[in-house]
């Protein structure tokens, strides 16, 4: 009686182990009973029915990614390129993804296949070379619109490299090259006819500023003569109204004056050991009695 107690307990025990399951963080079980999906069970502690309950899916539900294998790719103008793409996806419904479809990953891998043909296939070299966002943004959108259905989510794809046939890279090889030369020459010129221009811009600023000084310099010597004559008018006025007033005695006066200051720079030249009075001397020495008959003149007439 007492060991069959114990085997029963035994039993019991051993079923209650069955029963008894742990789901891993990162996974969500797919729990089928009698063969059909009852349950997803989340990471955690779980008690089963045994034999009723089983473990049908151990489904990943982190972000994944796939690997695209390298493919050729005809393009629209019939070039022929190699094509590298990762897919990262995210499981969100894991009944969905262990039932809506057989197997997850060949499925996303070849729907990524065909509309990457499908998309870079009706597109020019040149526009697969420089339009990877947009193949990228118009995979994504195809792609994860086809997986929705399956509990999945494509969270992004990118092409990971592009590879036109050899010919094709040595003639863009030699294309950028005659570009780079042909930005290099337009610089170059560019250069040469910014500095030209510099260089007329300042002979010409030269031009206009010597031109300036020389209309300024012409315009002070204009107006320099035109003092001297005004002066020269003012001193003739002056002895005019001399003359006019005092007649011949002025006139000698004024004789006289000049007569003497023109002696006066022969004696004090340095070069000048001798000097020879010429005949008009005489008048000279007249001239003088004239001033002095002037000036008795004057001072008689300041007396009376």
């Amino acid at each position: 009686m007492l060991g069959t107690l114990i085997a029963l307990l035994g039993l019991v025990f051993i079923l209650l182990l069955m029963g008894v399951r742990v789901v891993r963080q990162g996974y969500v079980y797919t729990i089928e009973r009698l063969g059909k999906f009852t349950l997803a069970a989340e990471p955690g502690l779980h008690i089963l029915i045994p034999f009723f309950d089983r473990v049908g899916h151990k489904v990943n539900v982190m972000e994944q990614v796939l690997d695209i294998p390298g493919q050729e790719i005809i393009t629209r103008d019939n070039a022929m390129v190699g094509v590298d793409a990762i897919v990262f996806f995210q499981v969100l419904d894991a009944g969905k993804a262990a039932y809506e479809v057989s197997n997850l990953y060949v499925a996303i891998m070849q729907l990524t296949t065909t509309n990457l043909r499908t998309v870079m296939g009706s597109m020019d070299l040149d526009e697969t070379l420089s339009k990877r966002d947009e193949i990228n943004a118009k995979l994504l959108s195809v792609i994860d619109h086809a997986t929705s259905p399956w509990g999945v989510k494509i969270t992004r794809i990118e092409i990971k490299d592009i590879r036109p046939p050899a010919d094709i890279s040595n003639a863009m090889a030699r294309q950028m090259k005659a570009e780079r030369e042909k930005r290099a020459n337009i610089l170059e010129a560019e250069g040469f006819r910014q500095a030209e221009i510099l260089k007329a811009e300042g002979e010409k600023q030269s031009a206009i500023l010597s031109a300036e000084g020389r209309k300024e310099a012409a315009y002070r010597d204009a107006e320099a003569r035109e003092r001297s004559a005004e002066a020269e008018a003012r001193a003739t006025q002056v002895v005019s109204e001399a003359i006019a007033t005092s007649g011949t005695q002025a006139l000698n006066y004024f004789v006289a004056q000049k007569y003497t200051e023109a002696v006066t720079a022969f004696a004090t030249s340095p070069n000048a050991k001798t000097i020879l009075f010429p005949v008009e001397a005489t008048q000279l020495i007249g001239s003088i009695g004239g001033i002095g008959e002037l000036v008795r003149d004057a001072l008689g007439t300041k007396e009376g």
